[in-house]
């Protein structure tokens, strides 16, 4: 099995939908804004399936069986890099966006795919 890098493309923010459908508490507390559990461009190398330290439950949730896919040499045609991945977190308000990444396999590190 192949490490894999994840790393944080983007954290994003739906101020519209967190003002309508946030509560109270929500809306005063540290959640009000982008993810704060993330920063854009962190990254995190995985030598095995397990959820790395600090990396949120309900993110590790959501993106884990794009991180099995790649993992064992699963392609997303919709991307021009082979080993790779975008995949993001199901938070309505405040989601992030991961992309994965082979780092190290038998068949090398994601390379892009020649355009026709």
């Amino acid at each position: 099995m192949a490490k894999l890098k994840i790393t944080i493309l983007e954290r994003t923010f739906n101020p519209e939908i967190a003002e309508t459908y946030g509560s109270a508490g929500f809306k005063q507390g540290r959640g009000f804004g982008p993810c704060p559990n993330f920063e854009d461009g962190q990254e995190f190398v995985l030598d095995g399936l397990s959820k790395p330290e600090r990396f949120c439950n309900w993110a590790w949730a959501d993106i884990h069986g794009a991180v099995r896919t790649v993992a064992f040499g699963g392609e997303h045609a919709y991307l021009k890099t082979r080993g790779a991945a975008l995949v993001c977190c199901t938070d309505g308000m405040k989601p992030v966006i991961f992309k994965l990444e082979r780092v190290e396999s038998s068949a090398g590190p994601g390379r892009d795919i020649p355009e026709d």
